[in-house]
């Protein structure tokens, strides 16, 4: 069970100024490939933090510079207002990188043992954690089984375990939702609720956008090294002017009376949709109650997070993605 953390809420976690990272610049190769092209962005503690983009966007390069894994790049980046790769902050993360690779002779339970001793934990401390995390990942019963024995959903979920039993501050997940079925997306959807709940800042990189949509509280998009957007889930999902009416009948002539109110009318399973001022939407409302038809539910329709990420990365400036 991961632990609250001691420092304050709305404590600055992530802190990146004006990120650059050119790949294969040298002497005789001036430009090189821009891997980041002036990043700047900021994660609080307690947040779930989005980082969205297609392949080469540059998305594991930022982490990597987080992580102190690559060097030669300039600007500021601070994690925990310490420089990446700072053996302090690294102690305070959890890591769950993509396509990861866990020792395959080892055991489950092996494994949350040398990941976490790894981590500078205390070994006590680890062997209190592993026996509820394993069961929050639902891997109790696999826990002896080597590790060449599970199959690519039981190692995700065993990962997402490891990156958490050293109780870490910030956890880094890079598609941590990758091979792994419904009902393990929903509880890996729930284990990252109550990590925020507890504290503790989440980053996820994934391309599963409607699992994002339902738990970041805040997104950035990127595309060819910089960042096109950021915000919170609603203000990159705004609403579309189109309005859900769901109706407990549904009548033949429902087009013909609603006539001239509102624009692209389409009739959908229990209702209709319909894009709608206010004063529209009263008038259908007042013309359906005459009519005497029951109104379940009236749902403004919002712009999926796909839609936007698609959207944005389509009016992105044209150019060669690696």
């Amino acid at each position: 069970m991961v632990e609250a953390s001691n420092s304050h809420p709305g404590d600055t976690i992530v802190s990146v100024k004006d990120l650059q990272k050119v790949f294969g610049k040298t002497l005789l190769k001036r430009k090189g490939f821009p891997a980041l092209r002036g990043i700047d962005l900021e994660v609080g503690r307690g947040q779930v933090f989005g980082l969205l983009g297609p392949n080469g966007a540059g998305k594991t390069t930022l982490v990597k510079v987080l992580l102190g894994l690559t060097k030669g790049w300039t600007g500021e980046a601070r994690l925990f207002g310490l420089p990446p790769g700072d053996a302090m902050s690294r102690q305070k993360v959890g890591y769950l990188p993509e396509a990861h690779r866990l020792p395959p002779y080892l055991t489950g339970h092996q494994v949350m043992q040398l990941f976490g001793r790894m981590a500078g934990a205390d070994a006590a401390d680890v062997e209190a954690r592993i026996g509820p995390l394993l069961e929050k990942v639902n891997m109790t019963t696999s826990a002896d089984r080597k590790i060449r024995e599970y199959s690519k959903g039981m190692q995700q979920r065993l990962g997402l375990a490891q990156a958490l039993v050293h109780d870490p501050e910030l956890v880094i997940l890079d598609e941590p939702t990758d091979g792994v079925d419904p009902v393990g997306r929903a509880s890996i959807r729930e284990m990252v609720l109550d990590l925020k709940a507890r504290g503790v800042t989440v980053f996820i990189n994934s391309h599963l956008l409607m699992e994002v949509e339902m738990i970041c509280d805040h997104v950035v998009i990127m595309d060819k090294g910089k960042i096109l957007v950021q915000g919170s889930i609603d203000e990159l999902t705004p609403k579309t002017g189109a309005v859900e009416i769901d109706l407990r009948e549904t009548p033949e002539d429902l087009e013909q009376l609603l006539g001239g109110l509102g624009r692209n009318f389409a009739l959908r399973g229990g209702g209709f949709q319909l894009e709608l001022n206010d004063e529209e939407q009263d008038a259908v409302v007042d013309r359906l109650r005459e009519r005497g038809l029951s109104i379940v539910a009236i749902t403004p329709r919002r712009l999926t997070l796909e839609q936007s990420f698609i959207g944005l990365i389509e009016k992105d400036e044209p150019g060669v993605r690696p």
